[in-house]
């Protein structure tokens, strides 16, 4: 049985969620932020804790991220298949192609279920990458870092507006709105927060 009950998950999409090391900054960073979700106010959890590098806290929330869209999509790898969401969209003004600029560098069109799967890929070796996410404490984070997370948050929006546009009455009969709602409300939030420094 997996996650929710629901059917076999694809694997190559569905990973399991991320942590930040234990020990580190990014695990103290990380507690807050479940702290401060946990009280209600998505306002303050989206604050720059006082005396934080602000590095540290766009890696913590960018994982936390990755985790949300990754678990929340993984509800809905049943019904968002190559048949039916033949084309990565929002809908039919909004259709997003994928490049990663490595290997695929001109844009290609996909289906959603294949873009999401590139997009885990893509983020999921950025985050592993130690040159763009230091693990270790007081590493330094390189000098694009900003612009890396600006990219990977665009990107995970994409799978939002997706999410809402093509699969909100899954969503609704899996009782998922509420969650969806939070998670994408703290997303919007954060990367406005983080925008507008």
């Amino acid at each position: 049985m997996s996650l929710f009950g629901l059917g076999s998950r694809n694997q190559k999409t569905f990973r399991p969620k991320k942590n930040a090391p234990s020990g580190s900054k990014g695990a103290k960073l990380q507690k807050h932020i479940d702290a401060t979700l946990g009280s209600g106010n998505l306002r303050e959890a989206v604050r720059l804790p006082p005396g934080e590098d602000i590095n540290e806290w766009l890696a913590v929330n960018t994982v936390d991220f990755f985790n949300q869209v990754n678990i929340l999509y993984g509800t809905l790898t049943e019904f968002c298949t190559a048949n039916n969401c033949p084309t990565m969209s929002a809908g039919p003004k909004y259709e997003y192609r994928w490049a990663d600029g490595v290997t695929i560098k001109k844009p290609i069109e996909v289906s959603a279920p294949k873009y999401v799967e590139y997009l885990m890929d893509w983020i999921e070796a950025q985050l592993d990458d130690e040159a763009i996410f230091p693990q270790k404490l007081g590493a330094p984070f390189p000098p694009n870092f900003r612009d890396v997370v600006k990219t990977i948050f665009k990107r995970l929006f994409r799978v939002y507006a997706h999410i809402c546009h093509s699969h909100f009455q899954k969503i609704v009969s899996l009782k998922e709105e509420a969650h969806l709602n939070t998670c994408f409300k703290h997303f919007v939030l954060f990367t406005w927060a983080f925008c507008n420094q």
